[in-house]
């Protein structure tokens, strides 16, 4: 156990992440989940039986005091770290022309901040193991839609995406961004479900975790998995 390789992803504690976290736990990984919420971290943990390998740390994917202890605190309890993913997000579901600027700085903060603030508080330790960095974007990071300022922070995580490969690779370091239409988590709670097929978070986890797995030398770089149906 302590030669298996180790995970960090951010936002955790349900949806994709914690589709990966589980995915990942039974292929004999050692995984670190973030997420602000300590009972849902705590719960999350519970329902897996609370697993030696399984880390839960509470903290802020925006703010880089909680991102470096995240990863600190991954090192300390596993003593290396392998891969990094870049999940947790969310969308204030409204337009630039209709909706509500309150909730903008902090979805913006989150989904571009976040995962730049996760690459470079793990760099160093992903040099160490010639690591993989996961971001998880969306479709919405590919098609434009009329007013969607969640759609432009998914723009910006694709184009770190690939920023960032060009810098890293010469470190050693894969760096994959997956991009999921519409999949059935969370991210609709009070809203409602989209019209039509969804994924499902598993689905989704399958592509991270597929793309973690690649050979020493393979570096898949954009995945883009929309259901069947989804026509944009």
């Amino acid at each position: 156990m302590t030669d298996s390789p180790v995970a960090l992803i951010t936002g955790g504690g349900s949806g994709i992440g914690a589709a990966v976290a589980r995915q990942l736990l039974d292929a004999g990984h050692r995984v670190a989940v973030t997420g602000r919420g300590e009972q849902r971290l705590r719960a999350f943990a519970e329902e897996l039986g609370s697993p030696e390998g399984l880390l839960t740390i509470v903290g802020n994917t925006a703010e880089y005091a909680d991102v470096q202890a995240a990863v600190d605190g991954t090192l300390k309890a596993f003593g290396r770290l392998d891969t990094v993913v870049a999940n947790a997000g969310f969308a204030t579901h409204d337009t630039v022309a209709e909706g509500d600027p309150a909730g903008w700085a902090e979805m913006v903060l989150t989904n571009v901040l976040g995962p730049a603030l996760l690459i470079r508080a793990s760099v160093d330790a992903l040099k160490e193991t010639r690591g993989r960095i996961v971001l998880v974007g969306s479709v919405a990071g590919f098609v434009n839609t009329p007013g969607n300022l969640y759609g432009a922070t998914k723009w910006a995580v694709t184009g770190l995406a690939e920023n960032t490969r060009r810098q890293v690779t010469d470190f050693g370091i894969g760096v994959t961004l997956v991009a999921p239409g519409r999949v059935e988590t969370p991210f609709w709670d009070g809203n409602g479900l989209p019209p039509g097929h969804l994924l499902t978070a598993d689905q989704i986890a399958d592509s991270v975790v597929w793309a973690i797995r690649q050979p020493a030398g393979v570096d898949v770089n954009t995945i883009v998995v929309r259901p069947l149906g989804q026509p944009n």
